[in-house]
């Protein structure tokens, strides 16, 4: 880590020292333990553990937040411990303390356990420990000073006491909390063994101190001199024992990885050129946490996740592993040195500053082709080229980073410049911009990426690029190729919802729908359709109900083209239509294959649609996917494709259309609004209720009912608020970050399946599925509104009639 970076993780770290323990949280403990790992690191690089003590005794009493701090040693005879360290005293006079209760130390040192008292002073908190405990108080009396909390654990190796680490007085007047005892454990558990397994006898008599590089000297890969004149040279340099072993002894990694196993007693692990982004693993991580943690996880294996560390003692005793993953039982630790650590970390998280600006690389690439060249091989050479490759890499990373749906990449005829644009949010916004001559090779690039035909630039072509070939994320991309105006090709690519399942419970559905919705998708067989346009999260809501059904008795096969999400207990088919494989033949092939549940992605024709409700009839769950913009709309579309409405009307069990919409940022104002809004806010949504029976007979108190119950839903004080986008850095002064679902659902009652069997029309079956409880999106989208989620600004943009 560097100087600079350090510093500010120091002032992070000591800022929040004086924060209450329970405003803390997993940030301040990761900052309180890496904190704590800087000074067990310079235990374990020193000659000397009195005088390193002594320098980083300041260090300590900071991470302790404590005024004062002494360390003990016991003595030859094993009677009486010693001060060999303390802060805050006028002398130069050893403490000797005799092993007994007859002080606070001398007790800790007698019965080898931690105390942590909240006054000294205390005699009645005192006896509880020990009858005859009691604190010695003439050394305040001589000096003037008030002892009053006080943490002192034992310094042990196993079952031997080396000593007493004693702090004193915390800043903040409280007494120490459980993050500090773990603290001072791990600090004594590392002093402990620094002084047993390092403190060896040389044969002049002298004690010399071991280092984590000594099996370098046991190997015969440098003497015991040289490696005494490097840790010096790296104390007096500031610099690290490893940098200088690596740059004047030209001593190999390899080398000291395995001295470091030794040292740890786990095993070593190399830099692998080979390895791939995890975003199940790394996704949750930042890069920033994990340089100054010292730790990242590799892969899940039958031993544990394994994990690689440059101090794996360290990160053991921090216990903030467990904390960042809860749902893994067993963890297998592994050392390798810092310049390996480095490297990996580049690998899975990108450089530090991801290769440069995507203006800095664009300004890198040089040699273009000249436009439109006709020359296949010149244009995969140029496709080939390093720089080229490094921004098309650069393009999909930032995308990913920034929570892009769709890359745009849009060349114009002539010499006119080649628009790269984002869609984020359902919008798109500008990236950048390529010169002219650049554009076939980048276009090929893509091809080249996804195995498509380069010299074809006359009809689109489909393909997808597996990302993790070519940069450090494990991501797909869906790429389509349109030749369009001028002789150019457009390239759009879908960036891949790869990941797990959202819960139904978090998909953003309102109460009223998602008990109507559980209900529905509980009973034994029947079919039920999402549906919405492209991009409106059809597939998302489908997984979070499979997962809401996905129980060991439950037998469930998927087709999908392509499968984005996966999760463990489903059998996924993937659709390739090049090999034959369509919706019709795996659905043909899943009804032979003993299913409870189906989810076809998509019913597009007349054959995909009649075997679902052949196999709803017959005794299975169907679920699939539709392109139309309302529930009941869906209805008439199905019966359109030659549907017998008997049959569709006995099968159907619902149908959820949904819809996107931004979401308001956390930067939203509040407000309440006047009296002209609240009715015009009520009128609009009365539109959507005009033909039920309640309005009908009845508008005003209708309206006046529906005003109290959104009152007593989201009201506060007998007021209603909504919110205003505002912008801030964080939403790129939008206002919107993010986006929610708007849902429909309509359920297939009694009256609706009616409706359904007499070939009504759209207005009829909306109107019954309204008076059955249905809300529309537009309602739905109000609500949402209501509870501060978006504002009509977003719901009237994707609710149009």
């Amino acid at each position: 880590m560097s100087a600079v970076v350090q510093r500010d993780h120091e002032d992070d770290f000591f800022n929040s020292q004086m924060l209450p323990p329970q405003e803390r949280g997993v940030t301040f403990e990761a900052l309180y333990f890496r904190q704590l790992q800087l000074v067990t690191n310079r235990i374990h690089e020193t000659e000397n553990i009195d005088q390193i003590m002594l320098d980083a005794s300041q260090d300590i009493c900071k991470l302790f937040n404590a005024d004062r701090l002494t360390l003990y040693a016991v003595n030859e005879d094993r009677t009486s411990i010693v001060s060999k360290v303390k802060t805050g005293l006028n002398t130069s006079r050893d403490l000797k303390l005799p092993i007994s209760a007859q002080s606070i130390a001398g007790y800790v040192a007698l019965s080898k356990a931690m105390v942590n008292i909240a006054d000294v002073y205390d005699d009645e908190a005192l006896k509880k420990i020990h009858p005859k405990l009691s604190f010695l108080q003439e050394v305040d009396k001589r000096s003037g000073y008030r002892t009053k909390q006080m943490l002192v654990a034992p310094v042990m190796n196993g079952s031997t006491l080396y000593g007493v680490l004693q702090v004193i007085n915390n800043r903040s007047d409280q007494p120490f909390a459980k993050l500090e005892e773990d603290g001072a454990q791990q600090l004594c558990k590392t002093l402990g063994i620094a002084i047993r397994q390092r403190l060896q006898k040389v044969e002049d008599g002298q004690r010399r101190r071991a280092t984590k590089y000594d099996g370098l000297v046991a190997d015969g890969v440098l003497s015991q001199d040289e490696l005494l004149q490097c840790v010096q040279k790296a104390r007096e340099e500031v610099q690290s024992v490893e940098h200088l072993l690596m740059a004047d002894y030209r001593i190999r990694s390899a080398q000291i990885g395995a001295s470091l196993a030794k040292f740890f007693g786990v095993p070593y692990e190399t830099f692998n050129a080979g390895r791939i982004r995890s975003e199940m693993l790394h996704g949750l991580l930042k890069r920033h946490f994990v340089e100054q943690q010292g730790w990242m996880p590799l892969e899940e294996t039958p031993e544990g996740l394994i994990i690689m560390c440059v101090d794996p003692e360290a990160v053991r005793g921090a216990r903030v592993v467990p904390q960042v993953f809860p749902k893994n039982s067993k963890f297998s630790y592994c050392v390798t040195t810092q310049t390996e650590f480095d490297e990996t970390l580049n690998q899975l998280f990108g450089a530090g500053n991801e290769g440069g600006s995507i203006d800095q690389l664009l300004a890198d690439m040089d040699s273009p082709l000249e436009n439109d060249s006709g020359d296949d091989s010149a244009l995969e050479s140029a496709a080939a080229d390093n720089e080229l490759v490094k921004f098309v890499n650069k393009v999909i990373i930032d995308a990913y980073k920034q929570k892009v749906s769709d890359i745009h990449i849009e060349p114009m005829p002539g010499k006119a410049k080649t628009g790269i644009r984002f869609r984020i949010d359902g919008t798109l916004q500008p990236y950048i911009e390529v010169p002219a001559q650049f554009r076939q090779a980048m276009v090929t690039r893509l091809k080249i990426m996804c195995d498509l035909d380069i010299s074809e630039k006359r009809k689109p072509q489909d393909g997808k690029i597996k990302f993790k070939k070519y940069g450090p994320l494990d991501i797909e991309l869906r790429v389509a190729t349109i030749p369009s105006a001028g002789g150019v090709e457009d390239v759009v690519m879908r960036i891949l919802a790869a990941g797990e399942p959202i819960p139904l419970e978090k998909l953003g559905l309102t109460t009223h729908n998602r008990e109507r919705l559980e209900k529905t998708v509980t009973k034994p067989y029947g079919l039920f359709y999402v549906c919405g346009p492209t991009g409106s999260g059809k597939t998302t809501t489908l997984h979070s109900i499979l997962k809401f059904l996905n129980t060991p008795d439950t037998k469930i096969w998927t087709a999908e083209d392509p499968v984005e999400i996966t999760q463990k207990g489903l059998r996924q088919v993937q659709i390739n239509k090049k090999a034959g494989i369509d919706f019709a033949l795996v659905m043909r092939a899943f009804l032979r294959a003993d299913p409870d549940i189906i989810m076809v992605g998509e019913s597009r024709d007349k054959e995909t649609v009649s075997m679902g409700v052949e196999a709803s009839l017959t005794g299975h769950m169907v679920f699939s996917t539709l392109h139309t913009n309302s529930a009941p709309e869906s209805i008439t579309r199905l019966l359109d494709m030659g549907m017998d409405p008997f049959n569709f009307a006995d099968a159907l069990l619902g149908i959820l259309a949904q819809r996107l919409a931004k979401k308001l940022c956390d930067c939203k104002l509040a407000y309440q609004p006047d009296s002209q809004e609240l009715k015009d806010f009520i009128k609009e949504y009365a539109e959507e209720l005009r033909n039920t029976d309640a309005w009908k007979s009845d508008p005003g108190g209708a309206a006046q009912e529906l005003l109290d119950d959104w009152m007593e839903r989201y009201g506060q004080d007998g007021k209603l608020t909504l919110y205003r986008a505002v912008g801030c850095d964080k939403c790129n002064r939008t206002g919107y970050k993010g986006r929610i679902g708007l849902h429909e659902l309509m359920i297939a009652d009694d009256a609706a399946k009616k409706l359904i069997q007499e070939r009504a029309r759209v207005a009829e079956l909306f109107s019954a599925a309204v008076n059955s409880g249905m809300r529309t999106l537009k309602m739905d989208g109000m609500e949402k509104v209501l509870m501060g989620l978006t504002d009509m600004k977003m719901v009237r943009s994707v609710c149009i009639k």
